[in-house]
C-alpha cells in the first residue's frame, strides 16, 4: 500500500513532468485544442468572440454557458443549469461569476475583428433566489472603424488559473496598481493587502474554509464527482478537475489515483491532497478581492466581468491569480468563516466580497485546464 510520502512525493514529480512537456497527447478529441489560436477560420464574427469566450475562468470549470444566435449579428447568453454547483454554490453566485468572467472575454475580443460589443445584461430580468432560464446579458456585435484590442486581449489564451505554492517575494506596487486598476467598475471595490497581519488571518480563514468543504461530506463529493482522472477520461468530458498527464495515469493505472481513495478523507491521496493545498495557501504572498456594493445579480456579474479584467492585467505584470471561494460558498457549515471574512474586509452582506483570491508569482506557469468545443454551447 504506498504511503502518504510516496503519494506527495509522485505528486510532486507530476507537476514537474506537466509543466515541462512530459505529457502524452489524449486519445481522441483534443480538450486543450481551444487554446490554440482560438476562433482561427471562424467566418461568423459572433464564434470568434465565443472562442474566447469560453477560456474564461469559472468555478470548477463547470462552463456552465449555452447561447442561442440571433440574426446575423446578436446573440443571447444563458446560464446552463445542468452544469451547477447546488451543494458548495446553492444560490448560484459563483457560477454567475463565471458567467460575467466569459462576458468579460466576449467584449475583450470584439475589437480584434473591428466590432464593439454592444451588452444588455439580465435584458428580461434577473433572477433572485434561484437562477432561472432567462439570460443573463443579450449581446450585439456592431462594427466601428478604427477599433483595436486593448492589451489585456492578448492575454486571454495565455492566462492560467495557478493551483500551485507561490513564490515568497511579494507584489512589486505598480504590478499590483495595474491590477486594481483594470478591475475597477462602476459599484465594485477592488483590494489588496501584503500586509503580514491581515495576509495571516486571511490565511487562517482559508485554511478553516478548505478544511470544513473538504470535512463536509455533501460539498466534498460534489468536487470529488467532478474530477477527471487520466487523459482519456479528461477526453470524454472536457470540463470540472481534470487530473491527468505523467504520473496521474500512472498513478490512475495503478489504482492508487482513484475517485473512491479521494472520497475517503482518510485514504493516503486524501491526505496527500490536503497537504498540499494546506502548503499552497500558506505560500500566498498577497490578496486581492473584490467587493460590491449591492448583492444582486447585476454586482455579481459586474464582479466576474472586474476579475477577468483582473486576472488578464496580472498576466501582463508576469503575475498569477488563484480565487480561493471556499470562505465565501454560503452553505451553512461555512456561515462562520463566511463572516470572517467580510468582517476582515470591511463588508456587510447587503455589499459583500465577491472574489477573493490569491496572488503572486509561480516559477514556471502551468498548462491550459480543459474545455469544450464551441458547437457544445450553442443552443439549436
Amino acid at each position: 500500500m504506498p504511503t502518504r510520502r510516496h503519494i506527495l512525493e509522485v505528486l510532486s514529480a507530476t507537476s514537474i513532468l506537466a509543466t515541462t512537456g512530459c505529457v502524452a497527447a489524449a486519445p481522441g478529441p483534443d480538450p486543450y485544442a481551444a487554446w490554440r489560436d482560438p476562433g482561427q477560420g471562424e467566418t461568423d464574427p459572433r464564434r470568434f468572440v465565443l472562442a474566447h469566450g469560453l477560456l474564461a475562468p469559472n468555478p470548477h470549470n463547470r462552463q456552465s454557458w449555452q447561447v442561442r444566435l440571433e440574426g446575423s449579428d446578436a446573440m443571447s447568453l444563458f446560464i446552463d443549469r445542468t452544469r451547477l454547483l447546488p451543494e458548495t454554490d446553492p444560490f448560484g453566485r459563483q457560477v454567475v461569476l463565471g458567467c460575467g468572467a466569459f462576458l468579460e472575454m466576449v467584449a475583450q475580443s470584439a475589437p480584434r475583428i473591428g466590432r464593439t460589443a454592444d451588452i444588455q445584461v439580465w435584458p428580461d430580468g434577473a433572477p433572485e433566489a434561484a437562477l432561472d432560464d432567462r439570460p443573463f446579458a443579450r449581446v450585439t456585435l456592431r462594427p466601428e472603424a478604427g477599433i483595436v484590442p486593448g492589451p489585456l486581449f492578448e492575454q486571454i489564451p495565455k492566462r492560467r488559473t495557478e493551483k500551485a505554492p507561490f513564490v515568497p517575494t511579494p507584489p512589486a506596487d505598480a504590478a499590483v496598481a495595474a491590477v486594481l486598476q483594470a478591475a475597477q467598475a462602476p459599484g465594485l471595490i477592488p483590494g489588496e493587502t501584503r500586509e503580514a497581519g491581515l495576509r495571516r488571518s486571511l490565511i487562517d480563514v482559508c485554511l478553516e474554509g478548505w478544511r470544513i468543504e473538504t470535512g463536509t461530506k455533501r460539498t466534498h463529493m460534489e468536487s470529488v464527482n467532478l474530477i477527471r482522472i487520466g487523459k482519456a477520461e479528461v477526453a470524454r468530458n472536457p470540463d470540472g478537475i481534470a487530473l491527468s498527464g505523467g504520473m496521474m495515469d500512472v498513478m490512475a493505472g495503478l489504482g492508487i489515483l482513484t475517485r473512491e481513495a479521494l472520497a475517503d478523507p482518510n485514504s493516503s491521496a486524501s491526505k496527500s491532497s490536503n497537504d498540499m493545498f494546506e502548503k499552497m495557501i500558506e505560500a500566498t504572498p498577497a490578496f486581492f478581492w473584490i467587493r460590491s456594493e449591492t448583492a444582486d445579480r447585476s454586482a455579481q456579474l459586474a464582479a466576474g466581468r472586474a476579475y477577468a479584467r483582473a486576472q488578464l492585467a496580472a498576466a501582463v505584470q508576469g503575475l498569477a491569480m488563484h480565487p480561493w471561494s471556499m470562505a465565501l460558498q454560503e452553505f451553512p457549515e461555512m456561515a462562520g468563516p463566511y463572516a470572517r471574512v467580510q468582517s476582515l474586509l470591511g463588508a456587510r452582506p447587503d455589499a459583500p466580497v465577491q472574489m477573493l483570491v490569491r496572488l503572486g508569482a509561480v516559477p514556471s506557469p502551468s498548462g491550459p485546464t480543459p474545455r469544450r468545443r464551441l458547437d457544445d454551447l450553442l443552443r439549436v
